[in-house]
Parts: C-alpha cells; structure tokens; sequence
C-alpha cells in the first residue's frame, strides 16, 4: 500500500520535533506555528493547536490524555527555552509552568511524575497543581536530553560518561550501570521496566541489561562503520529492539527478557510475507542475519566481529535532505537540527518510524515471516504527515 499523498504542499510548516507516548498509539509533533497530535496506526491527525507565527519545540504526550508537556523552540518560541509548559488541550490552557536556570533538553511525563532533563541535570517533580521538585540528580553532558521514565523507574546519563543511572522513583535509590566507555547517545527502557538498552556516541554496539541486577545480558552489533544512532525502541513484550541510525537503516534485533524464556524459532512473526502483498509496494530488508559470518563466527582466533551478534532483519527509511543530529559539540544553548528515525512499537509485529523537517515523515514497519520460515522487515506504508488532514 503505498500512501505517499500525490502533492507534497510546500507551505506545510517545519517540524521541530516529534515523540511518541508511552504506548506509540500516538505521535505528537512540535511546530514553528504551534503543534499537532496524530495517531500512529493509521497515521491520522488527531488535534493541533496554532499560535500563530510561535514555535513549539519539545513535546511530551501523557497517554491518551488531553494533557501534554510542552517547550518553546524555532525561530519565535512561543515559550523561553528556559520554561516547561504543561498544557491542557481540552480546556486550551496552561495548567502548569516550570521555570529553568539552563535550556531545558528534554522532558517526560507520567501519571504520577515530571521529569526534566537539562544539560548536567536531571529534575523530578510530582505531576500535581503546584508541583515541588522531589529530586534534582547529576548528570554527564546530556545536550539530546536523555531520559526514560517508566511508573516506577527513571535511567539518564550518569556523572561519568557513559554511564547510566537507574533511580527506583519510590524510595531515589540510584543504580550505576557502566553501560559503555562514551557518551551515551540512545537508551530505552521496556514498558515493563525490567529491560534496558543502551547506544553511545561510538554507534557500533548495543547492550541490553536488567533493571533489577543491573547485569548485561546481550551485546548487539549494528554495524563495524562508526553511526550515530537516532533511536533505540524495545517491543511491548521486551524481547525484541529496534534500532536507528544515519546510516538510513533501521535494525531488528531479538533481546533475551530476564524473567520470559527465550522466543522459539517462528513464533513471534504471525504474520506471512504473501498476506502483505494485497496490491502494495512492499521493500523487503535483508533477513536473519544474526547469524552472519556462518562457521567464522565459531574460529576462535579471528576478531570479534566475526562472532558478534547482529540483527535478524534491517530496512532502509527515509532521512530526507536536512541536516541531522550530529555530535554534542554544539553550544549549551544552541538548537540541534529536528529529530529522525524516532521508533514507535504498536505491537510486537508493527513499529512506526517518524522525523521532523519540513518533509516530516511517518513509515509503517511489519515483521514477516517469508515462505522460507525466515523473518523479514517489510515497509508497508508511508506518508508526509504534514499533509495529513
């Protein structure tokens, strides 16, 4: 199904951002006018709200709720970037503002908490009237706002690079997880808490740890080529990971669960390679290639490459011509290029990938399983989502 609409109308306003909820059920999308909320399978647009010639940078969506956490950003904010803005869209108001000595970088909201991330800090408030910071925490310099929050735990970057702490929000007992030996440029944690998955600045590796021991317990290859990673995303069951980078490809790893047995061969990809090929266009990846030197991997004496563990499926996705990410060197209060590869998991089968820019664009993921048994990534859809009425 090929859902590119015919016209791509030039005068769309730039994204400046775009994030998933917690569930990816829905996306929303900071504007240079304002911002808009679209649901993410189909992509529909759901609500927006226009301030006129005022931008909106960062965004933040409790739920399904009317409720999203909002921050100024393009050429004419609409707020400083010093501020978050809770706003409740039902009643067209702002029902809370938190004030910053610094840029804020990013931010998370739950039912229960704030999180705001600046570039040496992490702050936790309670989500209430008049909320009080609860907690103010360390970190590296964390200029892409690294943060995840889940119920009951929160991961950022730690004091050291590389790094990452994982703080238990019932009793702030932090845990120090040396992740890696750079900075760190993508983590996740699943929806159930007890996984986490980490990238740094290097872009060659993954790995994957429990929460509740904090020990490793895989090491994924995305490639030998240095990348900066755009996104890393866990499925909703937590045994399977996503990866971005830009090098325009889009990786499928299986990630081992601490506490669910491991995926039985052909039992995760219910879906069939033929049943997707109802008049569409489909791009088919590569397929299981986490087995990808054969009999070299098991040499012992040849370099580790060989017996790495790399993703079963990949898929290119659209970048587009703008400027991406690029590394932390930019000034504490400089604004980085709009975000790409963003991941979204809706079920264990079906992944979202979106990006900002002037062409913001909305992909639709399946994993398949082809008549030769073997998994398959298959695009099945995309659309310019600035377009979408």
């Amino acid at each position: 199904m090929n859902t590119r609409p015919a016209i791509e109308n030039p005068n769309n306003p730039v994204a400046l951002s775009a994030s998933f909820n917690q569930d990816a059920s829905c996306f929303t999308v900071g504007l240079e006018n304002g911002f808009s909320i679209f649901g993410s399978e189909p992509c529909q647009l759901r609500g927006s709200r226009d301030f006129n010639t005022q931008g909106i940078g960062l965004m933040a969506m409790l739920g399904k709720t009317n409720y999203v956490a909002i921050t100024g950003g393009g050429k004419n904010p609409k707020y400083t970037p010093f501020e978050v803005i809770i706003w409740d869209e039902l009643k067209s108001l702002e029902f809370i503002r938190l004030r910053f000595r610094s840029h804020v970088r990013g931010v998370k909201i739950s039912r229960t908490h704030i999180v705001v991330a600046l570039q040496n800090s992490i702050h936790v408030y309670k989500l209430e009237k008049a909320p009080k910071v609860r907690a103010v925490f360390e970190t590296s310099e964390n200029p892409f706002g690294l943060c995840c929050l889940t119920p009951k735990t929160l991961a950022f970057p730690g004091r050291t690079p590389g790094q990452v702490q994982l703080v238990e929000l019932s009793t702030q007992n932090v845990s120090i997880i040396p992740a890696h030996g750079s900075a760190l440029r993508a983590i996740d944690i699943s929806r159930d808490g007890e996984v986490l998955a980490t990238a740094s600045e290097t872009g060659t590796l993954v790995r994957v740890f429990a929460t509740g021991n904090c020990a490793k317990l895989a090491e994924l290859r995305r490639g030998v080529d240095h990348a900066t990673i755009f996104s890393l995303a866990i499925a909703p069951s937590g045994q399977l990971l996503a990866v971005t980078s830009d090098k325009s490809t889009l990786h499928i790893f299986d990630i081992p669960h601490p506490s669910k047995p491991a995926r039985a061969e052909g039992g995760s990809a219910s879906r069939m390679l033929t049943s997707q090929s109802g008049g569409g266009n489909l791009a088919m990846s590569d397929a299981d290639t986490s087995h990808k030197w054969g009999f070299l991997g098991r040499i012992p004496l040849l370099p580790r490459v060989f017996s790495d563990v790399y993703s079963f499926a990949s898929a290119h996705f659209e970048i587009g011509d703008e400027p991406t990410f690029g590394g932390p060197n930019s000034p504490p209060g400089a604004m980085l290029p709009p975000p790409k590869g963003v991941i979204g998991w809706t079920t264990d089968e079906s992944l979202i990938v979106i990006g900002a820019g002037r062409g913001g664009k909305w992909e639709k993921f399946v994993i398949a399983e082809g008549e030769d048994g073997k998994r398959y990534c298959v695009r099945s859809g995309w659309k310019n989502y600035l377009g979408v009425n």
